[in-house]
């Protein structure tokens, strides 16, 4: 292994007790960082509560030799997100990193989704990030005021194609997925000041989340290669990396992650514009909102490529 890059930080990961959670706190502490490992336990759909995958990771943790605590609270909830942040500030003095990944699916096309659905996953997603950001951003902010030196703390978040690209099927999990995209660039323009990055992934990977998603994928690897582009371990470094204090000049961005694969994704701009110095008519519309589009980028296919 090269140098150890998270040497004695400590990190929170949400939902980090399966897949990629679980590779991203796995790799952390084989780069020498304490890890929350936070994860309520239950399927995929939220349902249920179980300590086992949280307390087996941190005991994978302990057999590297590292240092690991387990919360089960539910970060949508405030109480769950304040005690995730506490405790790694009780059991390891301080905190430097959050990974916010802990996410639910509840698929239907929209003429079959019902509100149940709608709600439980933006309040896994959104909620389950906006809470435990908020005491991070707070207890950071106070590290700064005593300092007044930047802290070097940094925040990620975890996004999806489907949120930032569009996926049939998962308008409640795009729909959350985007707006935490959107969240990360604001967080990244308000934390700066104290010297904390905000940044996102979307990763690619098999997990019970994507299993239908990845069916008809899931024995396929390049020919050229022996790596398995569908697992995270091969792309958790990257979160890692994020995560030192190497990353400092990156903020405010969203990577996607995929085997070997890296990507900057590279959001909404302002495109062709037409002013008049009255207001609008539809018969005036009739041309000049076709002629913009017309001349406007295609929108992205799922795939996130033209």
């Amino acid at each position: 292994m090269t140098e150890r890059i998270c040497e004695d930080r400590v990190v929170a990961i949400t939902g980090a007790g399966r897949g990629i959670g679980r590779a991203y706190a796995l790799e952390f502490a084989r780069h020498g960082a304490k890890v929350v490992v936070n994860d309520l336990g239950g399927a995929r759909d939220g349902e249920g509560v179980s300590e086992a995958p949280a307390a087996r990771v941190a005991e994978e943790i302990r057999a590297l030799g590292g240092e690991a605590a387990v919360t089960i609270d539910d970060v949508a909830a405030p109480e769950g997100a304040r005690r995730l942040i506490d405790t790694a500030i009780d059991r390891f003095g301080h905190l430097d990193v959050l990974v916010n990944n802990a996410g639910i699916v509840r698929d239907r096309m929209l003429v079959n989704m019902d509100y149940d659905d709608w709600d439980a996953v933006i309040n896994v997603h959104l909620r389950g990030t906006f809470g435990p950001t908020r005491f991070a951003a707070k207890y950071w902010r106070e590290r700064f005021k005593v300092t007044g030196e930047p802290i070097g703390a940094r925040l990620i978040n975890t996004t999806s194609s489907s949120g930032i690209f569009g996926n049939p099927g998962q308008a409640n999990y795009a729909a959350a997925k985007a707006g935490i995209a959107a969240f990360t660039v604001v967080a990244s323009r308000e934390l700066q000041r104290y010297g904390v990055t905000a940044n996102a992934v979307y990763p690619t990977a098999r997990t019970r989340m994507t299993e239908d998603i990845l069916h008809n994928h899931v024995h396929v690897r390049p020919r050229s290669t022996t790596l398995d582009p569908f697992d995270p371990q091969n792309f958790a470094a990257a979160v890692v990396w994020l995560g030192s204090e190497r990353s400092a000049g990156v903020t405010g961005r969203v990577l996607g992650l995929r085997g070997g694969r890296l990507t900057v994704a590279e959001g909404w701009s302002a495109g062709p514009t037409a002013t008049t110095r009255t207001r609008w008519e539809p018969d005036e519309l009739d041309v000049v909102l076709p002629d913009l589009i017309g001349r406007a980028a295609a929108n992205v296919g799922v795939d996130g490529k033209r």
